[in-house]
């Protein structure tokens, strides 16, 4: 996914935050690049290092369509969700693809359906790749 990187600071511990803006939305997360890279264009990866609970940090949208925002200690991710192999689920979020561990097997009828997942921010990263 192609995202724009308005700017990455260093924490306390090393921790290294991105502010990013999206076509559907902004939020700030963790940044697994150069943590001096500038601002600017850069195609990334995104990864979600927290279990998914039905019900508990996931649920169904209120709307449809991609979006990213914040959501006080979280970034909220809405997309369409689809279980896979192994117990775990993929959400689609515009033309990226997130792999999820899940917790428990996804309900009945939720293939396919938009839903949001809050995620603390501390467990969502971005990885910038080449195309």
């Amino acid at each position: 996914m192609l995202v724009e990187v308005e700017k990455i600071a260093t924490f306390p511990r090393g921790r290294v935050l991105a502010q990013v803006q999206t076509g559907f939305g902004r939020a700030a997360v963790i940044w697994r690049g150069d943590a001096d890279a500038g601002p600017g264009a850069y195609f990334v990866e995104w990864t979600v290092d927290e279990a998914i609970t039905w019900g508990r940090n996931a649920r169904p949208a209120a709307g449809t369509g991609p979006e990213v925002r914040h959501g006080g200690h979280c970034v909220v991710l809405r997309g369409r969700l689809s279980p896979v192999e192994d117990g775990a689920a993929v959400l689609q979020v515009d033309d990226a693809n997130i792999l999820l561990d899940m917790t428990d097997p996804l309900p009945d009828g939720v293939d396919g359906m938009w839903v949001e997942l809050f995620v603390d921010r501390d467990k969502i990263a971005l990885s910038p790749i080449r195309i």
